[in-house]
């Protein structure tokens, strides 16, 4: 049998394994850490994005442009991690070296989820570099924050895309794994596109969802980032997509 007529081989199967694990990421952290740490973000610009007293809810919080701005920062460091996980998998002649970075990723995810079932504590304050580029970040977004148009908006969600996360940082790793600039920027995009519906529903509700929110991300996001590790390891132990 011909076996060459297969839409899908071993590798392309792992590479749609790993986008839908950074699918399934970004949607289990909106909820939990996306909502919490974007959201005031999001709903400051609330009145900014209404215009007139008349605009209806929804469009006061869907920010397209803002959440645009945030995809082209996430796709672009995919892209970028990608890249360079396949440059150092040719300065490592072999594969390995992408499970490493999986390895990383599946590593990151975890203490995300153990923070969420209280295993971890969460640290009131980020590293020396974390809090210094998350204040950097800040005194840019902050006369963005005052401007009522779209660019602005966009420009907004360019910036705050490069905030220090943990959740991104897992993400960025496991990107890097597909040792493809393509591949990481396609991963991120996914990752990127699961988090939007969280800080929409944000922009629409108030932050009064993101509150109700919490029982949930206790009792289903914890577990399912536990699984999203445990998927990115096996790709690791694998030795890459």
């Amino acid at each position: 049998m011909d076996h060459s007529a297969h839409l899908l081989d071993i590798g392309s199967v792992s590479e749609i394994g790993l986008i839908a694990s950074l699918f399934m990421m970004g949607l289990a952290g909106s909820i939990a850490h996306c909502a919490a740490m974007c959201g005031p973000f999001v709903l400051a610009q609330v009145p900014v994005a209404g215009g007139t007293k008349g605009a209806s809810t929804l469009m006061r919080g869907v920010l397209i442009p803002y959440h645009l701005g945030r995809a082209t920062t996430y796709t672009l460091l995919g892209a970028a991690a990608g890249g360079f996980g396949g440059i150092a998998q040719v300065s490592a002649h072999g594969r390995p070296v992408l499970g490493v970075f999986l390895g990383l990723g599946a590593v990151l995810f975890l203490v995300q989820a153990l923070k969420g079932l209280g295993l971890i504590p969460i640290a009131s304050g980020g590293t020396g570099l974390s809090s210094s580029a998350g204040a950097a970040i800040a005194r840019i977004a902050r006369p963005l924050l005052l401007r009522r148009d779209g660019i602005a908006g966009y420009l907004l969600g360019v910036a705050l895309g490069f905030l220090p996360c943990g959740l991104l940082y897992g993400a960025l790793a496991a990107a890097a794994g597909t040792g493809s600039a393509i591949l990481g920027a396609l991963a991120m995009a996914a990752f990127t596109a699961t988090t939007v519906p969280a800080l929409v529903a944000i922009g629409c509700a108030g932050a009064g969802v993101a509150q109700r929110w919490r029982s949930i991300a206790r009792t289903i996001v914890a577990p399912l980032q536990a699984i999203n590790a445990a998927v990115l390891m096996v790709f690791a132990v694998g030795g890459g997509v």
